[in-house]
């Protein structure tokens, strides 16, 4: 679900700041109550974007909570578990690190 929520606000986000960046092309060779209405409409899309990032910030930040939590507990209630996989991962993490 949060890969599908950080692809979506990705495409969004670009999509956005492409559809943006015409919008200032235009206005900047535009002059008058057009140009203001093209900045406008720029800045609108601009402020959508940066909301969306600020919900997919919100969401990664609940989900990095929770499995957070989740560890925790897991940890408490598995001591030597955890001490076994983190040993078997610094032991893979020194192998392949000392091969190079």
């Amino acid at each position: 679900m949060l890969n599908s929520n950080v692809k979506t606000a990705k495409n969004d986000m670009k999509t956005l700041v492409k559809d943006a960046q015409e919008l200032f092309l235009e206005a900047a060779a535009a002059t008058g109550a057009q140009a203001d209405e093209l900045r406008n409409k720029g800045l609108m899309m601009l402020d959508a974007a940066m909301e969306r990032a600020h919900e997919v910030q919100a969401i990664a930040l609940e989900k990095g909570k929770q499995a957070a939590q989740t560890t925790d507990e897991f940890v408490h209630e598995h001591p030597w578990k955890a001490i076994a996989v983190s040993a078997g991962v610094g032991l893979l993490v020194g192998l392949l690190i000392s091969r190079k």
